[in-house]
């Protein structure tokens, strides 16, 4: 669609969404900035999810109020963002994102790189705003003066087609922000819907250039698309478009040429799709941690099979950090991240272990990085319907370490030792 083109106006009986399916907090944000003459809109992911009949996970606003203006609306808000400044406004146990309409960014603030964008502080008209968003699916607004759906890029018409398409032209979006290639994978993946062939043409063509998006970005991406309940399907893209050996090489030489089918790598993401799927909460190093635990169990089975003896906790120790620290520092995970990885990794290892007694079990289910070691094991026997037994017994010391520590460790026959009890100090301080 022309950038010039009026827009198509879908009225309230021609699309589905109802005020029912929006949260209440939302509700109320755009009301108030409806209420005091300002434009309010609904955009972006949550308008898509609404018309596909899915729940969005959260609900941002769009809005010709401008970001100062906002906070004098809303006491319970805060002004975030560098690159483009946004408004939370908080709620109990939910935020709502409002953002100013977007307009072209100013040239004179652009760093030295011609295309990337690395400032996005201008505003502009809702047109303007459609058409600097990503992908025509993202780029629908829900107008709660009339309840209508107001589409100036063809976002409804590639609903109904079911595929991905990135707004305006691919070569020079996919250069101003990278990270758009990822998410075009992602959306495809998870919604079940086809990439449009000249988007397609652009990753391939540009996927070197996913190495000049900042780290924290990717990692944060990386991480939404493994959450995202179809990681499965948006790997297998990245796969097919060639992005995927650029960002994750571990990943791809566990499912990308001349790798096995049957590899424990390509196992494990149904296995996380499904964990996802029923409500359970990976953690990030648990999520990072399937990115790097089947090359690392293929290279400790090497080692073991060269030496003909099992590998010491130390080795083990050293051939995961030798193998992780390409990731660390591809992504610049921060010491607090880095640190979880690991011991995530090197904690799992140590429950493949055979010789645990009941007791030393529950001791080590109070290690802080147990949890993450034991989702990492309980991934992997999903995966591979191997370790079953053992999997139970470190649920069952998992559920035990609530006991009393006092009853749990103390010897049979021991007699317990009788506190002193603490002495009352007077009124007035004295001795």
């Amino acid at each position: 669609m022309s950038d010039l083109a009026e827009p198509r106006v879908l009225a309230r009986p021609e699309h589905p969404i109802s005020r029912q399916n929006i949260s209440p907090n939302a509700l109320k944000v755009l009301y108030r900035l409806h209420q005091r003459g300002y434009k309010a809109y609904l955009v972006g992911g949550s308008v898509r999810d609404l018309m596909l009949g899915r729940e969005p996970k959260d609900f941002d606003v769009g809005t010709d109020a401008r970001p100062p203006e906002m906070r004098r609306l809303f006491r319970n808000s805060r002004i975030i963002g560098r690159r483009f400044r946004l408004v939370h406004v908080v709620f109990q146990g939910e935020v709502v994102e409002v953002a100013t309409f977007r307009g072209e960014p100013d040239p004179a603030q652009q760093g030295d790189d011609d295309v990337l964008i690395t400032s996005d502080n201008v505003y502009g008209t809702p047109r303007q705003d459609a058409f600097r968003r990503d992908f025509t699916i993202n780029a629908l607004f829900y107008d709660i003066a009339d309840f209508s759906v107001i589409d100036y890029v063809g976002g409804v018409e590639d609903l109904e087609r079911r595929v991905v398409r990135i707004i305006g032209d691919p070569d020079v979006r996919l250069q101003e922000d990278p990270v758009r290639m990822m998410r075009a994978c992602e959306y495809a993946g998870r919604l079940g819907f086809a990439i449009e062939p000249a988007t397609q043409e652009a990753i391939q063509r540009h996927r070197q250039k996913i190495e000049l998006a900042a780290p924290a970005r990717v990692t944060e991406e990386v991480l939404e698309l493994l959450r995202c309940g179809r990681a499965g399907a948006a790997l297998q893209w990245m796969l097919e478009l060639g992005l995927l050996e650029v960002l994750l090489p571990e990943a791809y030489a566990m499912i990308g040429a001349g790798a096995s089918e049957a590899s424990d790598f390509s196992r494990l993401l149904p296995t996380i799709d499904q964990a996802v799927q029923e409500g359970r909460r990976l953690s990030d190093a648990t999520l990072l941690g399937v990115l790097l635990l089947p090359q690392i169990l293929q290279r400790r089975d090497d080692v073991e099979a060269l030496d003909q003896r099992p590998m010491s906790r130390a080795a083990i120790r050293q051939l995961v950090e030798e193998m992780a620290e390409p990731f660390i520092r591809r992504f610049a995970l921060s010491k607090n991240r880095t640190t979880q990885l690991l011991h995530a990794l090197v904690g799992f290892q140590r429950l493949l272990e055979p010789q645990w007694t009941p007791r030393a079990r529950v001791q080590m289910a109070h290690r802080p990085y147990f949890d993450d070691a034991l989702d990492l094991f309980g991934l992997l026997v999903a995966a591979t319907g191997e370790g079953q037994r053992a999997l139970e017994q470190w649920r069952s010391a998992a559920a035990r370490r609530g006991a009393p520590q006092a009853a749990e460790g103390r010897r049979p026959g021991a007699r317990r030792r009788r506190r002193r009890p603490r002495r009352r100090r007077r009124a007035g301080g004295g001795g």
